[in-house]
């Protein structure tokens, strides 16, 4: 029951599933029907509902309850474990009281506290109002099924009803994203034309300056120029959308050591970025809330500053305007250099050619007399390549849409790239003075087919043919239905390999598929379960006994060690592979999908833990044993549940070894856990578990996340080639979005995508390389960095390594540690690097200690490194202080 202090609060509800008024009358119509007494919490445990029942009722159940117990439960339940109902203690025997989690895709929503007055337990001398409502054992453990069942169909409507109205938002983001494109390719267009102006150039970047503020609705841009031999700047454009008073006049003779950011280097600055004191200073004196300065390059020296300001708006500035802005730039730096160059028309169409090879779209020329193309840029033979070996180009460059128009906007089909795309087209005088249609065109593909993308998961494992475990859990919840309705019994079988990491190490990954796809058919071939074995990833196996071959469990679990009593014949020999193996049984054991997967779980620790090589059956004394490995779990659920913060993330540089002081160029994040409750922990003895429980999935997001920001930081603050290097695991690997979740941290930090490097292991990618490089020719098409970390420790095919969608190969310490001292590692570098710089591919050095190494490696034209004689991983405040500010 809830505390009558419930009132104040259940109307305090901030989560859109839940209808407070829905949840009020479900309550009170199940408390009259089933005669039972119900409260509800949500996940931040508020109150949901009011209380149900007299003022009489509430305080005699207050009375009797334990509420610390009730607080316990709740808290349990919230924790998105396996437990959906849990029995709560009490002091009377005619009081029962349960704790009914509601989950929804395995999030709980809610928690009911259900208590019943037991008739069948009252006694003559049990005190009991006459008010209070009464019901059978029997009959409240049957509403509570119901009550479940209930509830879930209730938030699954909800839910429903959410998806539908975000789908209806994302459509209309959508729409109004393709609409600010075309807005961009216009205003592109209107400014590349500038280029064949007439005017002066002060007249050309006045004009470009109104052009591009008004589009991106910025208060203020201006351009300023570096006097020659005087040291000093003037202001010699400008541009403001308000009538205030114009900066020019005071812009004038300013000594260069007074603007902080006329350093060569652009400032990407918006309002929420922190700022250095000389920065804090101009902003303030200025009113300047957000800014970006852009060095302007003649001859590659920088003449002039670029500037875009705002004042009143508290604007953060995302990489789209960066590039928009850069873009301009570009342009404005070869309009300057085609006046320098006397406007001679080869000068001409050589800037022209520069621009429109880097604007970031697909452009052609074409002579409208003639009807042929002068001139189309490389993205566009990238975007319409299979049109042109098919000679159907035509098709697409030539519209009756365009006769007598000036300018106009088509979206087109094309089935030889299986691509949508914008083009606009518009009429303007080429260099030689012809007049032409100028074309751009933009790849929005993902747009179109934004609403449309559906992820199917696949029901068989990828390697064995085995079903997967999403199908074991499906079939695991009709088993368990069907034995209770039989009144029967079934039970799972929990299998681990013994040590397969042996023959993964010893053999190859290859040998270690053979033998995995050698257990896989023998197992299939038992009598009782062929069609009932699953792999679950990795070296494990879960097979099911259903309740009409539950009397076969001693002669399936004899089958199935007798085929890990023979040596697998592998690379021309024998060898043994042993298993250990953990059984539950169900419904006796575990009524639930998620309690008899744990209680397995938990069964075949104990195995693995007494020696390995044995079976080892589920009991309450095997579940308390597990005690120590159960508390470090419990810790970090909480941890993670805590957003995370008791992890640090540390930083170790990575320096550019060609550079003449081997100055720092980006850093690799690394996590740290100093627990509240336990201390330290090792990252050797919690990352593990955290992958095995799944957790390091919201520890890995964390990580990304905070590195993510300190490196657009970095990069807005003068160093914009900083990098940063992340860890990604196989389970974070290995979820269905992370593509998705790699998108939004882009997305939410404003990060340069180029300057996200995500490292995976060698070993994970030549396990599975048809997933792995899916999975990473997908993040490589977000822009995103990929590298090969711990290179030289697997057994990994040259050919593969070709084959991966890798900028990057890490190679591991061990190599190094021996430079210079064994013939092996000085061949295995060597050999390395030549390979990189074969497939164009960077190679960076881990655990340099030492400048014996550092020469070493050198020598080789190893453009990067990593290890304690450059720095060892440190806090950021010690980072940034070192190698940033």
């Amino acid at each position: 029951m809830m505390m009558s202090g419930a009132k104040d609060k259940f109307n305090n509800m901030g989560n859109d599933l839940i209808d407070v008024k829905l949840v009020q009358r479900l309550q009170k119509q199940f408390c009259k029907a089933n005669n039972i007494y119900l409260g509800c919490m949500s996940r931040d445990q508020s109150y949901v509902t009011e209380p149900y029942g007299s003022e009489e009722e509430i305080t005699f159940l207050e009375c009797m309850l334990d509420i610390e117990a009730c607080k316990d439960t709740i808290r349990n339940l919230m924790t998105d474990g396996i437990e959906n109902v849990i029995e709560l203690e009490q002091k009377v025997p005619f009081l029962k009281t349960y704790g009914v989690a509601v989950k929804i895709e395995g999030i709980t929503q809610i928690v009911w506290i259900a208590t019943a007055v037991l008739e069948e337990k009252i006694t003559e001398d049990s005190i009991v109002p006459e008010s209070m409502m009464k019901t059978t054992e029997e009959r409240f453990l049957k509403s509570l099924e119901f009550l479940e069942v209930l509830s879930k169909q209730l938030f699954a409507i909800r839910m429903d009803e959410l998806i539908a109205q975000d789908a209806i938002q994302k459509s209309a983001a959508s729409e109004k994203q393709i609409k600010t494109e075309l807005d961009r390719s216009e205003t592109m267009t209107a400014i590349v034309k500038m280029l064949e102006s007439e005017n002066g150039f002060v007249k050309i970047v006045d004009d470009i300056l109104e052009i591009v503020c008004n589009h991106m609705e910025i208060e203020a841009g201006c351009l300023l120029q570096l006097q020659p031999n005087s040291g000093l700047v003037d202001m010699i454009c400008e541009y403001r959308k308000d009538t205030g008073e114009s900066g020019m006049s005071q812009c004038q003779n300013i000594p260069r050591e007074q603007i902080p950011f006329f350093n060569d280097k652009p400032y990407l600055i918006s309002a929420n970025t922190p700022l250095p004191e000389q920065f804090r200073s101009l902003f303030g004196k200025l009113g300047i809330s957000a800014a970006i300065f852009l060095p302007v390059e003649l001859k590659q020296k920088v003449t002039m500053y670029l500037c875009f300001l705002e004042f009143q708006r508290e604007r953060i500035w995302d990489l789209k305007d960066i590039k928009f802005l850069n873009d301009v730039k570009r342009i404005i730096q070869s309009i300057l250099s085609k006046r320098i160059a006397k406007n001679s028309l080869a000068s001409s169409y050589a800037s022209l050619e520069a621009i429109l090879e880097n604007v970031g779209c697909g452009i052609y020329v074409m002579d409208q007399d003639q009807k042929a193309i002068l001139y189309r840029n490389q993205k566009f033979s990238q975007l319409f390549g299979n049109s042109m070996k098919a000679g159907k180009l035509d098709q697409i460059i030539y519209s009756r849409k365009d006769q007598g128009r000036d300018h106009f906007f088509e979206e087109l089909y094309s089935p030889e790239e299986d691509k949508w795309f914008d083009m606009y087209k518009t009429h303007i005088e080429w260099v030689d003075g012809r007049k032409v249609s100028l074309c751009t065109v933009y790849d929005v593909t993902d747009k179109k087919l934004y609403q449309q993308k559906i992820e199917k998961q696949a029901n068989n494992d990828f390697l064995t043919g085995l079903y997967n475990r999403m199908r074991c859990e499906h079939d695991l919840e009709q088993y368990i239905k069907q034995a209770k309705d039989a009144g029967g019994e079934g039970a799972l079988l929990y299998i681990d390999l013994d040590d397969f990491k042996h023959i993964n190490d010893g053999l190859g990954h290859q040998y270690g598929d053979i033998l995995l796809k050698a257990i896989s058919k023998s197992l299939q071939k038992i009598h009782g379960v062929e069609g009932t074995c699953y792999r679950m990833g990795g070296d494990e196996f879960i097979i099911i006994i259903t309740n009409t071959h539950y009397q076969m469990l001693d002669e399936i679990c004899n089958n199935i060690s007798q085929i890990f009593t023979k040596p697998w014949y592998l690379k021309g020999g024998d060898y043994y592979c042993t298993m250990s193996m953990g059984i539950v049984k169900f419904p006796t054991d575990g009524a639930t999908v998620e309690e008899v997967i744990q209680k397995a779980d938990t069964a075949l620790f104990e195995a693995k833990r007494n020696g390995k090589n044995r079976i080892s059956y589920y009991d309450e004394q095997t579940e308390a044993s597990s005690y120590r490995r159960l508390d470090l779990e419990k810790n970090m659920r909480n941890a993670t549940m805590n957003a995370c913060r008791e992890f640090e993330v540390f930083y170790q540089p990575i320096v550019d070894l060609n550079s003449e002081n081997n100055s720092c160029c980006g850093a690799e994040a690394l996590v740290r856990w100093n627990s509240e409750q336990m201390g330290f922990i090792a990252p050797t003895d919690f990352i593990p578990l955290a992958e095995y429980l799944g957790l390091i999935n919201p520890i890995g997001e964390y990580v990304l996340e905070q590195a993510a920001k300190k490196c657009k930081y970095w990069n807005d603050m003068g160093h914009p080639e900083y990098k940063i290097n992340v860890n990604l695991s196989v389970v974070q690997l290995l979820q269905n979005d992370i593509v998705d979740k790699i998108r939004s941290v882009l997305e939410s930090t404003g990060i340069n995508p180029k300057n996200l490097t995500l490292e995976v292991t060698e070993s994970l990618a030549i396990n599975d390389m048809d997933r792995m490089k899916w999975i990473l020719s997908q993040i490589k098409e977000l822009g995103v960095r990929v590298a090969l970390d711990d290179f030289g420790t697997g057994y990994s095919s040259l050919n593969h390594i070709r084959e991966m969608p890798i900028d990057v190969i890490k190679i591991d310490r061990c190599f190094i540690e021996h430079i210079a001292e064994d013939d092996f590692s000085d061949a295995f570098v060597k050999m390395v690097a030549e390979l990189a710089s074969t497939i164009g591919v960077a190679i960076c050095v881990e655990g340099v200690e030492d400048t014996r190494q550092l020469e070493m490696i050198k020598r080789m034209k190893i453009s990067l490194g990593q290890g304690y004689l450059f720095g060892k991983p440190m806090p950021i405040e010690e980072f940034e202080k070192n190698y940033v500010m």
